[in-house]
């Protein structure tokens, strides 16, 4: 793992025991010595601490010094309503592509002057480029680099996180706010991606191990690494970029029409205007061939990403593909999601799953398999 870039919170995941392993060209911790499912049954219990500084974090500052400037910018880029989002405030959002297809998703914070964004590991050089060649005459774009990301979720996480800042308890689910603490300037949102509520926070990298040491004094907080990290999303019905979103799925198929506002639908303000709008107004309006979905395996074999999906036991025509699927330790029981043709994308519907060559039924489901916990 010579060539792995490591995050400022390295010796801090040697020090807690982590298993390292390449993750998005990063050494990160896919599980710790309390093991996978014990971590993710904490972080539903209680507070779970996980490193993020694999993440790309970007600053767009207009460079006419009208923030909404800034923010018509990055419309052409997504298909979200920017121009609406309050100072405080942020929101999900996607890069789209000409056909439709979404590039990455990322978090998007209007922090008054200027906008935040936090972009995926693996796709961050490509966002950065692909901004820097859009919209560079209009936003400085900043990359910062000097920085860790953690989160803290779980319903004990308000608990941990204001014993040291007192305000944090009074943020609303997506309240983003630039708070001063023990010298150093902190970056924090109400969000994370867990389904649980907590905490995301810009910390910079020299205070980065201090500052998680000190929030796992708490009996409260146990390091989480990838391992669970990816069973709480699943289980919160939350999609993982290069599985179950990219290029070739459009924000219809992929069941986030929820996250494009009406300003940008057909019949908005500032309808379309962002690649692939004639593609994905017109799924909107006549729906798209695929649809995202969850499923619930009727046994208890596990169905993971790239088993194929059918209608029958013994039909030969594939109607979809499981993108994201594994054991969900706060349902007991396996869960999966995935693509299937719109005509077998009702709740309730019963598919077929191709297991080690055995046709296992399963059933078409509404997300998310364990409800949120978001303070909103």
């Amino acid at each position: 793992m010579a060539d792995l870039l490591r995050t400022p919170l390295y010796d801090y995941h040697v020090e807690k025991g982590a298993k390292l392993v390449p993750f998005a060209g990063y050494e990160m911790p896919v599980q710790y010595p309390l093991g996978v499912m014990n971590e993710h049954k904490h972080c539903r219990a209680k507070a779970g601490l996980f490193d993020v500084s694999h993440m790309g974090q970007v600053l767009l500052s207009p460079k006419s010094g009208d923030i909404n400037d800034a923010c018509l910018a990055l419309e052409t880029l997504v298909p979200m309503d920017i121009c609406a989002l309050k100072p405080g405030r942020q929101r999900y959002a996607f890069f789209t592509n000409e056909t439709g297809g979404i590039l990455d998703d990322l978090m998007v914070a209007n922090r008054g002057d200027h906008l935040f964004l936090v972009v995926n590991a693996a796709c961050k050089d490509a966002d950065i480029a692909h901004m820097k060649n859009k919209i560079s005459d209009v936003c400085e774009i900043s990359v910062v680099d000097d920085r860790a990301l953690v989160a803290l979720q779980g319903p004990d996480a308000e608990a941990v996180l204001s014993a040291f800042i007192p305000a944090v308890a009074d943020y609303k689910f997506m309240d983003v706010a630039i708070v001063e603490y023990d010298g150093m300037e902190l970056w924090i949102s109400r969000s994370g991606y867990t389904g649980e509520d907590g905490y995301e926070i810009s910390v910079p990298a020299e205070n980065a191990s201090a500052f998680v040491s000190k929030l796992s004094e708490s009996d409260l907080v146990e390091p989480i690494g990838l391992g669970a990290r990816d069973s709480l999303r699943l289980e919160g019905g939350l999609c993982l970029y290069g599985n179950d979103i990219d290029e070739s799925t459009t924000p219809v198929e992929a069941a986030l029409t929820w996250a494009i506002q009406k300003a940008r639908r057909a019949g908005g303000d500032r309808e379309g205007g962002f690649p692939g709008a004639e593609k994905v107004l017109a799924q909107f309006k006549d729906g798209a061939p695929r649809k995202r979905v969850g499923l619930l395996p009727e046994g208890r074999a596990p169905m993971r990403a790239g088993t194929k999906l059918f209608a029958s036991e013994t039909s030969n025509d594939e109607i979809g593909e499981i993108t994201s699927g594994g054991f969900g330790p706060s349902v007991n029981g396996p869960v999966s999601m995935g693509y299937v043709s719109s005509e077998y994308s009702a709740d309730g519907m019963q598919v077929f799953a191709e297991v080690r060559g055995k046709r296992l039924p399963a059933i078409v489901t509404k997300m998310p398999f364990v409800a949120a916990n978001f303070k909103r």
